[in-house]
């Protein structure tokens, strides 16, 4: 099992330096991935009817497409990965011309993980309607393989229209697609057309049932489980060196191949205070 961080995307601050630091500290110290979180608008809870959700207009998050492009140059090794990208709040074609981009500039070191959100206030800002996210997304899924693959794409969907057009320039590997959630439905769509699944949970009898229909799923599909990569995360906050190692040894057998530490919301600190929280993580974890 390899192990990654999250980028403390609230406390991180606004200093190109700080992220540079970050990120190459992180891969120094033997990092597999860097995820980064992803909202586009925060809420202002002063609102009719108020506003309740995890996070509101005073969370900071660093735009994913352009932050990564960063960390890209500035790194060698360390693996990107959105977890998740709200992707159906997104125009499909011009994902597609990002995530192609980014591949092309980390040298084919991004993972799409994607989405489909919880913010109605995000949806209603960007001109898409809420409710037919799920949808939506399966849809988008299948157009972003094809716009990053095909020379010239005619097609038709209940959501999209290209008509004889295409990208270029093009990966030139594949971009895995791995789905964040963890309602059923979800599960059933990240084992029948994803490449790996990024659950926000403990390694709990949820996870493990989660997992048992993930592999179901794609045995009824007729596809491997073998390659499939679950990505899961811990928090640095309320931990110890005892609880650490527990929750990686407990998702270890449950199948992860990757766990990503979070060391934000730990108490005020700097980014080699961030870093330190990795590093202690992972001697503890190894």
């Amino acid at each position: 099992m390899d192990f990654g961080v999250v980028l403390p995307h609230n406390e991180i601050g606004s200093d190109p330096q700080a992220i540079k630091a970050f990120a190459q500290g992180a891969e120094e110290l033997g990092a597999k991935q860097i995820l980064i979180y992803d909202h586009v608008l925060g809420a202002d809870p002063d609102r009719p009817g108020g506003f309740s959700g995890p996070y509101d207009k005073d969370v900071a998050f660093h735009e994913p497409f352009t932050t990564f492009s960063f960390i890209a140059a500035v790194t060698e090794t360390i693996e990107l990965v959105t977890a998740v990208l709200i992707l159906p709040q997104r125009q499909t074609a011009l994902v597609a011309k990002q995530v192609a981009e980014l591949a092309i500039l980390s040298n084919n070191r991004y993972r799409l993980g994607i989405g489909t959100g919880w913010n109605e206030v995000e949806y209603e800002a960007l001109n898409i309607e809420f409710a037919h996210r799920g949808s939506r997304q399966e849809e988008q899924v299948e157009l972003l393989r094809l716009l990053w693959k095909e020379d010239s794409l005619d097609y038709t969907g209940k959501y999209h229209r290209i008509n004889k057009a295409s990208i270029k320039p093009r990966p030139s590997e594949p971009v895995p697609i791995w789905f964040g959630g963890t309602a059923p439905v979800l599960l059933k769509r990240c084992a029948r057309i994803g490449d790996g699944w990024l659950p926000l949970m403990g390694a709990n009898a949820a996870a493990k049932k989660a997992i048992d229909l993930l592999k179901a799923e794609r045995a009824a599909c007729g596809k491997k489980w073998e390659g499939f990569r679950i990505t899961a995360q811990a928090q640095y906050a309320g931990g110890s060196p005892e609880r650490w190692k527990k929750h990686a040894e407990s998702w270890q057998a449950l199948g992860a191949t990757n766990i990503s530490v979070a060391t934000h919301n730990a108490g005020p600190t700097d980014v080699d205070g961030h870093l330190r929280r990795v590093e202690e993580y992972f001697k503890v974890v190894r």
